[in-house]
C-alpha cells in the first residue's frame, strides 16, 4: 500500500501546503495542472521535488475553477471533460519531460473526482480519454479512483478500455455508508488529530473503514491519499508513512 499526497497546489504569490516537507514520507504526488491550483514554475519545481525523493508523479486535474479551487461542480459535456484531461495531462507531461521524467497516473481533482465516481459517463469518458493518450505513450497511464464496496463496475469499464486502476482510500476524511466520502461542507468530514487519522489507516491497512453511521466498509485498497493542507499535515505525513511501510515504491527514481 501507497501513500499518495495532492501536491503542487500553490500558484504565484499563493502558496498551499507544505511540499518540501511531506514529500519525503509520500510514495506518489499528484500534482495540480494549473486548473484549480499551480502554474508552470510551481508545476517543474513539484517534478524536481518529487524526483529528488524518488516519487511516483501523477498528474491532478480539474474543473477551470481557481476560484473555488477545484471543488464546485461546473456542469461539462462530456467532451469538454475529455479535452479538460488531456490538455491538463499534456502539460504536466511536456514538463516532466523537461526533467527526463516519466508521469505515471492520473488522479483527477475535487469535484471532477467526485463526478467521475458518482456518474459512470463521466467514468466511462477519463478512462478513455486515458486509453487514447496511452495509445502514443511508452508507460501506460493508470487512473486512481475511490476504492469503494461496488469497484467491479469501474474496474470492467477500465478493462475494456485497457486501463489499470488504482485504488484509493483516505486516512484524514469521513466515509458515508455508501462508500464515497462525507462533503467537506458538513461536521466532521475532514479527520484534523494525528490520533484519529492514525486510527483510520490502520482500519484501512486491514482492508476497512468505519463510516460516519459506525458501520464497517470493506475496501480494497492500493494507496492512501492523506492532504498537505490541513492541520498539523507534516505530523500526520509522517505518523502515517511509518505505519504503512518502510520502502517507498518507484521506478528509476521516480522517473
Amino acid at each position: 500500500m501507497k501513500l499518495n499526497c495532492d501536491m503542487g497546489e500553490s500558484f504565484g504569490e499563493w502558496k498551499m501546503g507544505n511540499d518540501s516537507d511531506v514529500m519525503a514520507s509520500i510514495s506518489m504526488a499528484n500534482i495540480a495542472c494549473g486548473f484549480h491550483a499551480a502554474d508552470p514554475d510551481t508545476m517543474t519545481e513539484t517534478i524536481r521535488l518529487a524526483n529528488q525523493h524518488g516519487v511516483m508523479l501523477g498528474a491532478h486535474p480539474s474543473y477551470d475553477d481557481k476560484l473555488g479551487f477545484g471543488r464546485r461542480h461546473i456542469v461539462h459535456s462530456l467532451t469538454a471533460i475529455a479535452n479538460l484531461l488531456a490538455y491538463q495531462v499534456g502539460a504536466l507531461e511536456s514538463l516532466c519531460q523537461l526533467q527526463a521524467s516519466t508521469l505515471h497516473y492520473v488522479k483527477p481533482h475535487g469535484a471532477l473526482y467526485h463526478d467521475m465516481m458518482m456518474d459512470e459517463q463521466v467514468f466511462t469518458v477519463i478512462v478513455k480519454t486515458i486509453n487514447q493518450l496511452n495509445r502514443y505513450r511508452q508507460q501506460p497511464l493508470s487512473l486512481m479512483v475511490l476504492s469503494r464496496k461496488d469497484n467491479y463496475r469501474y474496474q470492467a469499464i477500465a478493462d475494456d478500455y485497457n486501463v489499470t486502476l488504482i485504488l484509493e482510500a483516505f486516512a484524514d476524511r469521513a466515509y458515508l455508508a455508501s462508500g464515497m466520502l462525507v462533503p467537506r461542507d458538513q461536521p466532521n468530514a475532514v479527520l484534523n488529530t494525528v490520533t484519529a487519522v492514525q486510527q483510520q489507516m490502520q482500519q484501512l491497512l486491514q482492508g476497512k473503514v468505519r463510516t460516519q453511521a459506525g458501520d464497517w466498509l470493506l475496501l480494497d485498497v492500493d494507496s492512501v491519499c492523506v492532504h498537505s493542507d490541513t492541520p498539523q499535515a507534516i505530523q500526520l505525513v509522517k505518523a502515517l508513512a511509518t505505519l504503512i511501510a518502510p520502502t517507498k515504491h518507484c521506478s528509476d527514481n521516480g522517473k
